[in-house]
């Protein structure tokens, strides 16, 4: 990951606000500043790097608690004097434990960080930390853990017969199928890649490149 640092215009004090986002939901997890050289760490390490102003000192986001944040993108404003850090978190981004750290209203109040059932990102995020869960607690009866315990092979037969029923379904007028099917089969899919260990932010990268590498086509 690179970035011309001269691009950057940091302020008097020597530094720039960074606004860390989730890669795959979009969700505004923090907001922190960078000087030249956590800059220069986060670009090196692919992992975020801030200036704490209350210590005066450089910290590095999980070196305590392992809640680190693999970056997948860093974007610079118009002006060139704000960042956003797209990640993927490994954990809760606030000190508190809460998800992000923007999680009261403005009257203080906790608000409900889970509550938008119609952001399908939001969802697959904590589908993916649940089904996370799953395989280091094991907990007893629970059918995600009889399918990390058969194996991988047992993961990608279930995920092949998913497929197919999904392919069933959409042949039907009816809808309803098509949509339980497909949420059958993207369950399924997460439990493979939360298997191999492959972050939701690795999907999201890849999608923003192909996005970036797609050109029109000539009329």
């Amino acid at each position: 990951m690179t970035l011309d640092l001269a691009q950057i215009t940091f302020d008097e004090r020597g530094l720039i606000p960074a606004i860390v986002q989730s890669a795959s939901t979009g969700e505004v997890l923090t907001l922190a500043y960078m000087n030249a050289e956590s800059l220069q760490r986060t670009l090196e390490t692919s992992e975020t790097w801030f200036w704490s102003r209350s210590r005066s000192e450089l910290w590095h986001k999980g070196a305590t608690s392992g809640n680190t944040q693999r970056v997948i993108e860093i974007r610079q404003d118009c002006d060139s004097d704000a960042l956003v850090v797209l990640v993927e978190p490994i954990g809760p981004a606030c000190h508190t434990g809460k998800r992000s750290c923007f999680y009261r209203d403005v009257n203080g109040d906790d608000i409900n960080l889970s509550g938008n059932t119609n952001n399908l990102g939001s969802v697959l995020s904590e589908l993916y930390d649940l089904i996370e869960s799953r395989l280091r607690e094991r907990p007893e009866g629970s059918y995600t853990t009889y399918l990390f315990e058969q194996g991988l092979d047992k993961i990608l037969k279930k995920l092949g017969e998913e497929a197919s029923e999904t392919i069933i379904a959409a042949k039907n007028d009816d809808k309803a199928p098509l949509i339980a099917e497909t949420a059958d089969l993207l369950y399924h899919l997460i439990v493979l890649l939360v298997a191999r260990e492959i972050p939701l932010g690795a999907i999201s990268a890849e999608l923003i490149s192909r996005r970036k590498e797609a050109k029109p086509s000539p009329e």
